[in-house]
């Protein structure tokens, strides 16, 4: 298993969070994402290591920025 921990800015709300969880939860092998709104950072657990293009793709896709 591989844990990364990202910076989203631009999330306010629950609804948010949910936004950009499902939005990294479609990338193959990514088993757990976990958001904190208020500090802006996202872990993702998965099988191997997540590209950080991927991230920042399905983060954009939801509406939001990767920092």
């Amino acid at each position: 298993m591989a844990t990364s921990t990202f910076t989203v800015v631009g999330m306010t709300c629950g609804c948010c969070a949910n936004k950009v969880r499902d939005e990294i939860a479609r990338i193959d092998g990514v088993g757990t994402v976990d958001v904190d709104v208020e500090s802006g950072a996202v872990g993702v657990t998965s099988a191997v290591p997540v590209p950080a293009d991927q991230v920042k793709v399905a983060v954009e896709t939801a509406g939001y920025q990767l920092v």
